[in-house]
């Protein structure tokens, strides 16, 4: 393939026509099982769909084009890959998770860690010498999230890498929130990128999915491959088509994301009602530097504090006429949730925050709208 941009690639990645065909659009198959030889053959290289399918592999194959990884392995979700990513993991080993993360992921190490002999750490993974003061002897792996889920924290990717390197850990970013149109970790240092490609590279709220691209295909990939098929967390053809159409316009979607999120964040910074904004893309925002660097843009997603607590921010999420309050995040439409009452119990994010995902629409609608729900 002849170099190109990422735009031009996120359009040509795995794009080739159906060689029956010669459709331009890729098929679906369907088929859950393949004509294989009378000992077992892979005669058209493949077996059984938990195994591989043929649209799975080109998803596979043009996530790993965008991240620029060697390979990719697609999953039924987020939470799938990265259960087996940790799972993948020798029993002993320690994980650096950060402080602020995905509430799952924190569910996964506070519950299902110790059934699989893994110790872990939180840690304010803002703080480089947090991070390094948190490695053990038996650290294998720093988890990232940058920037966090729901505090919108930035971690210095590349730092973060040489602490990884010399402690002989892997180094995995969830770079669900700035794709790898705004965001490329695997050429900061990272091994691992996680997507939960429900989100922005699906785009449109209709398909879950998940992936984990390798820069380095080995000695990872086989372990993961045989974990996804014996545990059985394989993506569907239908979900791995839709999110690889998805792809097609990632590079246009957070684009648009991105100015339509920078605008509503700026008319949120004047509000009266709005104790703090956590947008990266501000430069009040205490990792805007770190951002600045390794961002191309800041991407569609931020919190804000509504000043009146708890019952302040419900009441606005009660009020808002074009967001719906919803959960999940990076559709076209714009999405606000009270993340504290939807983390539920043990949930660590301040009872006044609201996680807005700003979509596509035009963003003097989104400010009125919050102007008048926070009126």
């Amino acid at each position: 393939m002849i170099p190109m941009r990422l735009e031009t690639l996120a359009i040509r990645a795995a794009a080739e026509a159906d060689p029956t065909t010669g459709s331009v659009a890729p098929p679906i198959h369907l088929s859950t099982n393949f004509i294989h030889g009378p000992a077992g053959e892979e005669t058209f290289g493949y077996m059984y769909i938990r195994d591989k399918n043929p649209t799975q592999d080109r998803l596979e194959a043009a996530l790993a084009a965008l991240e620029g990884g060697e390979d990719a392995l697609v999953f039924a979700s987020g939470m799938g890959a990265t259960s087996a990513f940790f799972q993948s993991l020798e029993p002993g080993s320690h994980v650096i998770i950060p402080e602020d993360v995905y509430v799952h992921v924190r569910v996964i190490a506070a519950t299902h860690f110790k059934n699989w002999q893994l110790e872990y750490t939180a840690v304010d993974t803002q703080s480089t010498s947090a991070i390094a003061a948190a490695v053990r002897p038996n650290t294998r792996a720093i988890w990232a999230e940058t920037p966090s889920n729901p505090q919108m924290k930035i971690m210095d990717i590349a730092a973060v890498a040489k602490i990884a390197r010399q402690a002989g850990a892997y180094f995995v970013v969830d770079n669900t929130f700035a794709t790898p149109v705004l965001q490329r970790p695997l050429e900061l240092g990272a091994d691992v990128v996680m997507h939960s490609t429900t989100k922005y590279c699906g785009g449109h709220s209709d398909v879950q999915g998940g992936c984990l691209v390798f820069q380095k295909r080995e000695p990872l990939y086989k372990k993961l491959f045989h974990t996804r098929m014996v545990l059985g967390a394989v993506g569907s053809p239908f979900n791995s088509w839709l999110i690889l159409r998805g792809l097609r316009t990632l590079p246009c979607r957070m684009e648009r994301h991105s100015a339509n999120a920078m605008a509503v964040a700026k008319a949120l910074s004047s509000m009266k009602q709005v104790e703090r904004v956590f947008y990266p893309g501000l430069a009040s925002h205490p990792g805007h530097e770190v951002a600045a660097k390794q961002m191309k843009q800041f991407g569609g997603m931020m919190s804000i504090l509504v000043k009146g607590g708890w019952d302040e921010a419900v009441r606005a999420a009660s009020r808002v006429k074009i967001f719906q309050p919803a959960t999940s995040l990076g559709g076209v439409e714009s999405l606000m949730e009270h993340r504290a009452s939807v983390e539920g119990e043990g949930s660590t994010s301040p009872k006044n925050l609201l996680r807005l995902s700003i979509g596509l629409e035009h963003p003097d609608d989104l400010t009125e709208d919050l102007a008048q729900a926070l009126g």
